[in-house]
């Protein structure tokens, strides 16, 4: 089992690893997720087992004016392959991610989540809260 940094190479398991992410929505391509790893700040996390990808997870670096110039960090995409969920495999990548993060100085991770209590459950046993601060999402209509 490994935790590590995602590079272009990976992007044929990262885009099927999304598709258990978004179902039959569409996804970019091996190009835009060259362009997510290389752009500045932005950091691409994956759980292996063996050399199958598992579970991965988005971490943004932002500059920042407030709390003396320090960064914070927002995640996205998180996900885990279905048939490796409730194994410790999301937890492993969102420990990377949360490493990562403080390690960056950040005085914040941010992160959105759907509505069921599982998701919720998933993130507060990782020390996450809602009792902060409300999570807000507008969305471009008709949703692409």
């Amino acid at each position: 089992m490994t935790t590590r940094l995602l590079t272009v190479d990976d992007a044929p398991h990262a885009l099927s690893l999304y598709r258990h992410l978004v179902g039959e929505q569409p996804l970019a391509s091996d190009a835009a997720f060259t362009e997510v790893i290389n752009h500045p700040g932005t950091s691409v996390w994956g759980a292996f087992l063996s050399d199958h990808m598992v579970a991965m997870a988005t971490l943004h670096v932002l500059p920042n004016m407030t709390q003396g110039g320090r960064p914070y960090a927002l995640v996205e995409n998180v996900v885990t392959h279905e048939m490796h969920r409730g194994t410790g495999q999301g937890r492993r990548v969102m420990k990377a991610v949360i490493d990562a993060a403080w390690a960056a100085d950040c005085y914040k991770i941010m992160l959105l989540t759907g509505r069921t209590a599982e998701a919720r459950g998933f993130y507060e046993k990782l020390g996450f809260g809602a009792d902060e601060k409300w999570g807000m999402t507008r969305r471009r209509v008709p949703l692409r």
